[in-house]
């Protein structure tokens, strides 16, 4: 059972999502004024604007290129992917590297439950109740060296599985990384299931990160390598894309794309009538996470 962290959850509670018992039954459930009542640490018209997501919603509505561009593709091809055995190298300046069975590596490690909210670069937002452990939990279980600076993420690539990946859609493996400091925040998590069941392989089973203020696609998928370095890791997009995509990727309503405005996003859920909200700066996590950034040009650095 996923112990539960009200300091991280921000207000957050399964008020904001779809009770289990509904979504069994591919049913949504409308916030009501309970979930108000329950979301103080959120600015009221953010609570208020809160929209729940049922897990078909969350499992069939979802970026994963290894499976194709599509929305749809992961849920249609990730059946395939092979979760068990899983194992994750751990590398560079750490005190304990090495390739750890996923058991292995998560064991000791209390699993919390977090409800964040989750938006796309692409302009579109849920909210998602996931589980897994503090990143902060695992990276000093393995030792972090005092030369490190940043965490490097690299992603499940395997052509005969992913479709995505044997049609060389973009240049896999996929890889990420946050700075140090990010990697270390509360708030950042490895996830390893969604509504108290293990994750979705169309959402990046068996170990996914997730970093609620960012932008979704810094949070990597499948994960197979994590690696603590001293220089900032080149990542997939920001190599692809660099006048698009930067290293940072925090959500940030004043900092448009250069295709579209990021001033609002999409609430998926609605269907024809999916409504859109004004997006919050770092995603409604200022206030946690902006002292990260303090002194930092948020314009330059994207």
């Amino acid at each position: 059972m996923a112990a539960r962290n009200s300091d991280v959850n921000l207000g957050l509670t399964r008020a904001d999502v779809t009770p289990k018992s509904l979504w069994l039954n591919r049913r949504a459930l409308l916030a009501g004024a309970g979930a108000l009542s329950l979301a103080g640490a959120l600015p009221a018209r953010a609570a208020a604007e809160l929209t729940p997501n049922s897990l078909e919603e969350i499992t069939s509505y979802n970026n994963f290129y290894e499976f194709g561009f599509d929305k749809e593709d992961p849920a249609r091809h990730a059946g395939a992917l092979t979760t068990s055995p899983w194992s994750v190298e751990i590398d560079g300046l750490v005190d304990r590297p090495g390739s750890y069975a996923l058991e292995d590596l998560l064991a000791g490690l209390k699993v919390e439950e977090r409800i964040y909210r989750f938006r796309c670069v692409e302009a579109w937002s849920m909210v998602i109740p996931w589980n897994g452990v503090p990143l902060a939990a695992l990276l000093e279980k393995v030792g972090v060296q005092s030369g490190a600076k940043y965490v490097r993420f690299e992603s499940l690539a395997r052509a005969e599985e992913m479709p995505g990946v044997a049609a060389g859609l973009l240049d896999f493996p996929y890889r990420e990384g946050l700075r140090l400091d990010e990697a270390m925040h509360p708030l950042t998590l490895l996830a390893t299931g969604i509504y108290g069941e293990p994750m979705p392989k169309q959402n990046g089973a068996p170990i996914r990160l997730v970093a609620p203020w960012k932008y979704g696609f810094k949070s990597a998928k499948s994960l197979v390598k994590i690696s603590l370095t001293d220089t900032q890791p080149e990542t997939t997009w920001q190599k692809l894309q660099p006048r698009e995509y930067g290293f940072y990727a925090n959500v940030n309503p004043n900092v448009d794309h250069p295709r579209w405005s990021q001033a609002s996003e999409r609430v998926i859920g609605g269907g024809l009538f999916a409504k859109r909200v004004d997006t919050l700066m770092f995603n409604g996590y200022e206030d946690q996470v902006a002292g990260l950034y303090k002194g930092q040009d948020l314009a330059a650095d994207y």
